[in-house]
C-alpha cells in the first residue's frame, strides 16, 4: 500500500502549510468579515464552528480530497452495512444499529440483528420500569433505591459520563460507578448503602475484566454477609458476552443482558452496557438520546466532507496533527455536567487511534492520535490555562458550550458564556503589544467551539455521536482499525503472571517479580 506521506496530495498539502507561513492564524481570522459564518455547520442543534483555526477555504477543499483519495465514503458505507471492518478481529463495527429507527435490515453473517436489538432493548426497558416504579422488589421486599454500576474502560466511562451529564432528567434510583480495582471506591460506596435497597450491574463483555470481577466478588459477599446467598438472584444484573462465566458467578440467567461482538467497549454506551442510564433517566429519554446520535449517523452518512461536521472535526485534527505538528487536544467542555467528557474521549480518541501500525501491519508513516486531556472551562483556567496560554507547546483546543441556561441562573450562565469565548479568542488571536514580555500572549492556538443548543438527552447523544465518527474518519484516513486495542494485553499478562506467582523465568521475569515485591514491602524495615 502507498505511504500515505508520499501521495502527490499529501505532498500539495504540505506546499500548501509551507505557503500560509507568511500569515498568522490572527490574520487570518480578522481579515474575512463572513469567516464566523462561512466556517460553521450545524446539524440538529449541534454547530461547529471552526473559524479559530490555522486554515483557509483552500485547506477545507484539500482536506476534503484528502478523505475521498483514503475512501473515507467506502470505507462509512462498510460500517453502517455491517461489514467486518475489525480486522483483527474479524468483526463488524455497528454501533450505528443499536440507534437505527429506519426500519431496514442490518446484516451481520446475513444475520438480520435489528429483531435482537429491539428485543434486548425492551427488556432494558421492562427491567427500568420496575425498578424506577418501585415494582422490583430486593430479597426482603423492599424496592431498590441505589444501582451501582461496576464495570470499567467502556463499560464505566460513557455510562457515568451520560448519568452526570444528563443528570436534570435522572427520577430514578440513585447511581453509583465503581471501576477502580483500588478498594477504596467501592468501599466508599457500599459504606452509605443498605444492601436491601441496592442492585449491582456487573458489566463486562467478557466476564473475565480482572477489576471488574475483583469489585464484583467483593460486592457480593458484602450483600450476602447480611442477606445471604439467595438474594443475589435479586440484586445482581448481568451484561455480559459471556453468559457462561456469568451464571459460573452466580448470576441468575434471566437477568443476564446480552453484548454482542460487533460492539467495541467504548462505542456501548446505546447497548444494553448503558442500562445504567436508562435506569437513571427513563426508557423515553434514552431513546431520546440514540435519536440524538442518530441524526448525526444520517448528518455523517450524507452530508459532503467539506460540510460534514465529524469528518471536517476529524480532518482538521489532522491538519492540527500532522502538518502543523501539534502532539496534544484540549477538551475544555464549559458545562460542570460534561466534566467527566475529557475523561471519555481519552479513551475513546487515544485508545481507538493510538497505533503505529496500519490495520494489515504496515507502519503508519505519520503522527496518530494526539494526547488528550482537558476539564470543565472555568476550573481549567486556573490550572493549566497558563500553559495552553504561554507555554512552550502549541496545543488546539476543542470548547464546549451549552446556549441555552436551562438551569435558570443567568449570572452563571453569561459568566460561562464569557469566558469560554474569550479563552477561545484568547489562545486563537493572542497579544503582542505589552509593557512586558510576560504580557506577551503568542496567540496561534488552534480552537473549535461546539455548541448544543441545550443539554438534554437528544443533543448528548447528537455530541458524542461526532466524537465516535470524528475518530472513525481519523481512522480511514491513517488506515488503522480503530476498534481494537492490543496495546493494553502486555501489561495485563504481566500482571496476571506476578499475581499468582508465575512470573517467567528468566531476566525479565525476575526483574518483575523483584520490583513487584518492593511494591508490597514497607520502606520501614
Amino acid at each position: 500500500m502507498t505511504n500515505l506521506t508520499q501521495t502527490p496530495l499529501w505532498q500539495e498539502l504540505l506546499r500548501h502549510r509551507e505557503g500560509l507561513e507568511a500569515s498568522s492564524l490572527r490574520d487570518l481570522v480578522l481579515a474575512d468579515p463572513q469567516r464566523l459564518e462561512s466556517f460553521e455547520i450545524t446539524c440538529a442543534g449541534l454547530r461547529l464552528n471552526f473559524a479559530l483555526n490555522f486554515v483557509t477555504p483552500k485547506t477545507i477543499e484539500l482536506l476534503a480530497k484528502l478523505a475521498m483519495q483514503q475512501k473515507l465514503d467506502d470505507e462509512r458505507a462498510r460500517m453502517f452495512h455491517g461489514e467486518k471492518i475489525n480486522v483483527s478481529e474479524n468483526r463488524a463495527a455497528l454501533h450505528t444499529a443499536l440507534r437505527q429507527k429506519s426500519g431496514q435490515p442490518v446484516l451481520v453473517d446475513g444475520h438480520d440483528v435489528m429483531p435482537d436489538i429491539r428485543a434486548v432493548r425492551r427488556r432494558m426497558v421492562e427491567l427500568a420500569r420496575d425498578v424506577r416504579e418501585g415494582r422490583w422488589l430486593g430479597a426482603t421486599g423492599k424496592p431498590i433505591r441505589h444501582i451501582v454500576n461496576i464495570g470499567i474502560g467502556g463499560s464505566d466511562l460513557g455510562p457515568r459520563l451520560a448519568v452526570k451529564a444528563l443528570t436534570p432528567f435522572a427520577k430514578g434510583p440513585a447511581l453509583h460507578f465503581v471501576a477502580n480495582a483500588d478498594a477504596f471506591e467501592l468501599l466508599s460506596v457500599i459504606e452509605h448503602l443498605d444492601p436491601a435497597e441496592t442492585m449491582f450491574l456487573v458489566v463486562s463483555k467478557t466476564f473475565t475484566t480482572q477489576e471488574t470481577l475483583l469489585n464484583a466478588q467483593t460486592a457480593r459477599r458484602w450483600l450476602t454477609d447480611k442477606l445471604g446467598d439467595p438474594a443475589v438472584a435479586k440484586h445482581f444484573i448481568g451484561v455480559t458476552g459471556n453468559r457462561k462465566e456469568a451464571e459460573k458467578f452466580g448470576l441468575n440467567p434471566d437477568h443476564l443482558f446480552p453484548v454482542w461482538d460487533w460492539i467495541g467497549g467504548r462505542y456501548s454506551l446505546w447497548s444494553a452496557v448503558g442500562l445504567s442510564i436508562m435506569l437513571a433517566i427513563g426508557a423515553e429519554h434514552f431513546e431520546s438520546m440514540c435519536d440524538g446520535a442518530a441524526a448525526m449517523d444520517e448528518h455523517f452518512r450524507t452530508a459532503p466532507f467539506e460540510r460534514n461536521m465529524p469528518a471536517l472535526l476529524g480532518l482538521l485534527g489532522i491538519w492540527n496533527r500532522d502538518f502543523l505538528k501539534m502532539s496534544a487536544l484540549a477538551i475544555l467542555p464549559y458545562a460542570e455536567r460534561l466534566r467527566d467528557l475529557p475523561r471519555y474521549l481519552q479513551q475513546l480518541e487515544m485508545e481507538s487511534n493510538g497505533k503505529t501500525v496500519m490495520r494489515y501491519g504496515s507502519p503508519v508513516g505519520t503522527a496518530t492520535a494526539p494526547i488528550i486531556f482537558g476539564e470543565c472551562g472555568s476550573v481549567g483556567q486556573h490550572s493549566f490555562h497558563q500553559w495552553l496560554h504561554q507555554g512552550s507547546d502549541t496545543v488546539p483546543a476543542d470548547f464546549i458550550g451549552i446556549v441555552e441556561d436551562d438551569l435558570h441562573r443567568p449570572g452563571h450562565h453569561r459568566a460561562l458564556a464569557a469566558n469560554m469565548v474569550a479563552q477561545a479568542c484568547a489562545l486563537a488571536l493572542g497579544r503582542q503589544a505589552a509593557s512586558s514580555p510576560h504580557d506577551i500572549y503568542p496567540g496561534g492556538r488552534p480552537a473549535n467551539l461546539l455548541l448544543l443548543d441545550r443539554l438534554d438527552p437528544f443533543h448528548f447523544g447528537l455530541l458524542i455521536a461526532l466524537y465516535e465518527h470524528k475518530v472513525f474518519t481519523q481512522g480511514a484516513i491513517w488506515n488503522l482499525n480503530s476498534f481494537d486495542q492490543p496495546g493494553v494485553e502486555l501489561g495485563k499478562q504481566l500482571a496476571r503472571a506476578l499475581e499468582a506467582g508465575k512470573p517467567a523465568a528468566d531476566k525479565e521475569g525476575l526483574f518483575l517479580e523483584r520490583l513487584f515485591q518492593k511494591a508490597l514491602t514497607s520502606s520501614k524495615k
